[in-house]
């Protein structure tokens, strides 16, 4: 099966040919092998036993690319916000806000490492922004959020 409960609900990955293109918060149908790798991997994350992944994403293009090509340099247990990704990017904040949203492969490429000036952000998992400070201190970044 493609799936592995988390703290944060089932999550599943879907690839196309040799690449993850998307992680989806609900069971999915037969793993593939790179499917079942990625699993095996944010079951490692999610049991602290990993802090980086080493599987071969869809970065998309343009500035969705470059996007998460910078959120993915975000070390675990630190975060960047908006406006800092934006500089880096050389795009409008809220162009990062929107790739950010965009993110097809949510904690494969760490969008919650990504922060308002002066707020959270959102996020897509169940539970939204609740799920995003759990990510957060699960990753010991929790003193960056007071």
């Amino acid at each position: 099966m493609n799936r592995i409960d988390t703290p944060l609900g089932p999550v599943s990955l879907r690839a196309q040919g040799d690449l993850l293109v998307g992680l989806d918060w609900q069971p999915g149908a037969e793993a593939s092998p790179l499917e079942a790798e990625g699993l095996r991997q944010l079951a490692e994350y999610f049991a602290g036993q990993r802090s980086a992944f080493d599987l071969p994403l869809d970065w998309g293009q343009g500035l969705h690319g470059a996007v998460r090509r910078a959120m993915a340099a975000i070390p675990l247990g630190e975060t960047r916000t908006y406006g800092e990704i934006a500089r880096e990017v050389g795009a409008p904040a809220q162009a990062v806000g929107q790739a950010c949203g965009a993110n097809p492969l949510p904690l494969l490429i760490p969008c919650h490492r990504v922060l308002g000036r002066s707020g959270l952000g959102g996020f897509s998992a169940p539970g939204g922004v609740e799920a995003k400070v759990w990510l957060l201190r699960h990753e010991g970044a929790a003193g960056l959020l007071i």
